[in-house]
């Protein structure tokens, strides 16, 4: 999955599930994502189980660095979700080209939307593409917001 000409030197991305490192991702979301503060392990786990999972790997040593999951019917629709960068490496335009390396994955299904929901990165997703939806009235959620 490393073709892509955006990913830094130094790392790749894959979406293989077996290179998940479900704890580290587990303690970023559930300490420091404002959107999974809390989140138990279990229903992490349980996320990445019914989920397309990316990281973001150090090179050499195979360090997970950054983490995005999809939640997909792999047809018709796509919600890009869990995004997260570590502090460590923030700014280094990981952000930008794993969320590239989601749309590209995405691309052969043919799939007809993507959403996300952000509260502060607007930009990162706008340079690929994302923009806010034309009609939000026609847009509705149950359970928490």
């Amino acid at each position: 999955m490393n073709d892509s000409a955006t990913v830094p030197d130094g790392y790749e991305i894959s979406a293989d599930p077996a290179r998940i490192d479900a704890a580290r991702v587990h303690h970023w979301l559930s300490t420091d994502a404002y959107w999974a503060l809390g989140r138990t392990r279990e229903k992490q786990d349980a996320a990445i189980a019914g989920s397309v999972n990316f990281g973001v790997y150090e090179a050499g040593s195979g360090e997970q660095v950054a983490y995005a999951r999809v939640v997909t019917d792999r047809a018709t629709f796509a919600w890009l979700c869990d995004v997260y960068v570590s502090p460590d490496v923030r700014g280094r335009g990981l952000g930008v080209a794993l969320v590239d390396a989601v749309c590209t994955h995405l691309e052969p299904y043919g799939v007809r939307r993507t959403l996300l929901a952000t509260a502060d990165a607007h930009g990162v997703y706008e340079k690929l593409g994302f923009k806010a939806l034309d009609a939000p009235e026609n847009w509705m959620a149950r359970g928490t917001q």
